[in-house]
């Protein structure tokens, strides 16, 4: 064979090589999305949670193992705490509407009340005889969708098991892990300055999920605040929502305010007014001043790449990349920081 053709051949295999790979890793991770979704979250969880249990290890020479249950526990309780926090009143107050809603349909029939001016407006009783069997064949159909809806329970909960017991072995095995190839570079200097890379990049997740806590915090403060001065009912369930929601960047205030608003509407038009302006004029306060503000101090992150990296994030992942867009953009500047330093670094002559 011709040494020229031969060369020719062998770039073709190169890449064709090269390509199958390439388009190889792409359906791989297509069919495997959801199994690196969980791995993903799990990770981002093991992150925000290793320096407390670091703290333990070191400062009350707890071992690895009893640091991560401790923490787990804590941790768990904490959620369950603000889950019980959220769910309890709903379903206090949904047992009570149950029992007062023979007077609100006698209330709604005569036009009292907000519901029932709603009702009169809309000529609602008119259109619920109209399409009484439309309605009867809905209700029916119900029951048919309790199969599909406890199966998406059990899945869900399945993912929330195996997230959890990915980070609680991340959490054991992590030190192990990251010691473990880091002894694989011979060169000292290279190794400590990956360890430490991996530190900040570590720390960068940490303080951003510190910086969201707050924000939404305030966002639930704020919110309970608003609607308990319009006289909204059920203002502390719905301002936990909006604290549970605010964790979405950008669009979670948004998210939140929605069931707020309605259930203002419904107790007076003033004060559905009222908590839309209220939500109106937080939501353009938390993106253009608390978000970029405290993102920008908790990950160190310029403003406009707080906002940029959201964006992005939303578009490629929705709310998930939304979630995990500006620590990811923590992440990326701690290594290019890194990289530029020690580029300069070469480039300057020694001493």
């Amino acid at each position: 064979m011709n040494p020229s053709n031969a060369a020719v051949a062998r770039i073709v295999l190169v890449a064709c090589a090269v390509a199958t790979v390439f388009f190889g890793a792409i359906y791989a991770a297509q069919r495997l999305s959801h199994i690196l979704t969980l791995v993903v979250v799990a990770a981002f969880i093991a992150i925000i949670l290793a320096p407390p249990v670091d703290q333990l290890v070191r400062k009350a020479r707890f071992r690895r193992g009893y640091a991560v249950a401790v923490v787990f526990i804590v941790g768990v309780t904490l959620f369950s705490a603000m889950t019980y926090a959220f769910v309890r009143p709903i379903v206090d107050q949904s047992r009570a509407f149950v029992e007062d809603l023979p007077t609100f349909v006698d209330d709604a029939k005569a036009g009292k009340g907000r519901v029932g001016e709603l009702v009169k407006r809309y000529k609602l009783d008119d259109f619920v005889e109209d399409n009484q069997d439309r309605l009867e064949d809905a209700r029916s159909q119900l029951g048919s969708r309790a199969v599909p809806l406890a199966s998406t329970v059990a899945s869900s909960v399945a993912a929330m098991v195996t997230v959890l017991v990915l980070s609680v072995l991340m959490l054991l095995s992590g030190p192990d892990i990251q010691r473990g190839m880091l002894d694989l570079i011979e060169n000292p200097l290279t190794r400590e300055r990956l360890r430490r890379v991996a530190h900040d990049a570590a720390m960068a997740v940490t303080r951003y999920m510190a910086g969201n806590l707050i924000i939404s915090l305030i966002a639930g403060v704020a919110s309970f605040v608003a609607l308990t001065l319009t006289g909204t009912p059920f203002k502390e369930v719905l301002a936990l929502w909006v604290a549970f929601a605010d964790l979405i960047p950008l669009v979670g205030a948004t998210l939140g305010a929605i069931p707020a608003v309605l259930v203002a509407f419904l107790h007076s038009t003033t004060s559905g007014i009222i908590v839309l302006g209220f939500f109106i004029a937080y939501q353009q306060f938390e993106n253009h001043v608390l978000q970029v503000t405290i993102m920008s101090r908790s990950v160190r992150l310029n403003p406009l790449a707080v906002l940029v990296s959201v964006l992005i994030g939303v578009e490629l992942f929705g709310i998930l990349g939304a979630l995990l867009a500006i620590p990811v953009a923590g992440v990326i500047q701690v290594v290019v920081v890194d990289v530029i330093g020690s580029h300069r670094a070469k480039r300057l002559p020694a001493a």
